[in-house]
């Protein structure tokens, strides 16, 4: 690892303990933040809807995670989809 992605990960490891990400969730709320962020379908009244899944599995491909885990990281990435859609509907 290089001096720069050991600078950023430990950069993130420290925001995600300011935010109470345990340890093993990690890995998927990086993923969300990361790839998802620019993935959001909206509807007719201009909200979002939902994730482009298609969008999101391909960026899950490009991260080559071992099919088991990727589909716990897709798997959390819906459960955070659920949560963001309920945070932007109370708006």
């Amino acid at each position: 690892m290089s001096a720069k992605a050991a600078k950023r990960f430990q950069t993130q490891q420290m925001a995600a303990n300011e935010i109470g990400v345990w340890p093993e969730n990690w890995q998927s709320v990086h993923f969300f933040m990361d790839y998802c962020r620019t993935q959001w379908r909206s509807g007719g009244m201009g909200g979002a809807t939902g994730l482009d899944y298609t969008a999101v599995l391909a960026c899950l491909r490009t991260i080559r995670l071992g099919r088991e885990r990727a589909g716990e990281v897709f798997a959390d990435v819906r459960v955070m989809e659920a949560a963001a859609l309920n945070a932007m509907s109370q708006k």
